[in-house]
């Protein structure tokens, strides 16, 4: 369970819509703490490349956020977040699956904020777009309320899921809001 939640929260932050953007609502009326625009984007590779048939693989993820801004701390304009985690048995049909997923972002003031929450995946069009809503449960904005949308474009994991082709890396567009509860 612990690697299916992780997957997700890599390819959540790693699903794709090149040139579509999504729009980032914030979950509660709160004072809006930091938004992050594109720029921002995330980056996922596979090696070897996702099939239809379950197999093994290594995720390889990295998401960009900035520019940013934030109301309550002036100097924060970017954050990333990485990781690498092999997987013994994963299929491009697992790219389209929601699930619950936590992940940490590092700040370019040196702060952190985890964020736990939930994805939806979703396809529009040519688009495959994530949305993770959740919560800032430690480190820099705890309590605050979190929506992320990664969008990017559909076509290779579409491929996949008929048994037409592979998915060797996804690259996305990201919009983050992270919004106070007050």
């Amino acid at each position: 369970m612990r690697s299916r939640t992780a997957l997700t929260g890599l390819l959540t932050t790693a699903a794709t819509v090149l040139g579509l953007m999504a729009s980032t609502t914030p979950a509660t009326a709160g004072a809006l703490d930091v938004t992050c625009l594109p720029t921002s984007s995330q980056t996922a590779s596979f090696s070897p490349p996702l099939t239809l048939t379950p197999g093994p693989t290594t995720v390889t993820a990295s998401t960009q956020y900035g520019p940013c801004t934030s109301t309550s701390v002036p100097g924060l304009t970017s954050g990333s977040r990485s990781a690498t985690i092999p997987y013994p048995a994963l299929s491009c049909l697992d790219l389209l699956k929601s699930a619950p997923l936590t992940f940490t972002i590092t700040w370019n003031t040196g702060q952190t904020s985890t964020i736990s929450g939930s994805t939806a995946v979703t396809t529009a069009g040519a688009a495959l777009v994530v949305t993770i809503t959740g919560n800032v449960t430690a480190g820099l904005f705890a309590g605050d309320s979190v929506v992320q949308t990664v969008t990017g474009p559909s076509t290779d994991v579409t491929l996949c899921t008929l048994g037409l082709g592979t998915v060797p890396s996804i690259y996305a567009v990201v919009t983050l809001a992270i919004t106070s509860a007050s």
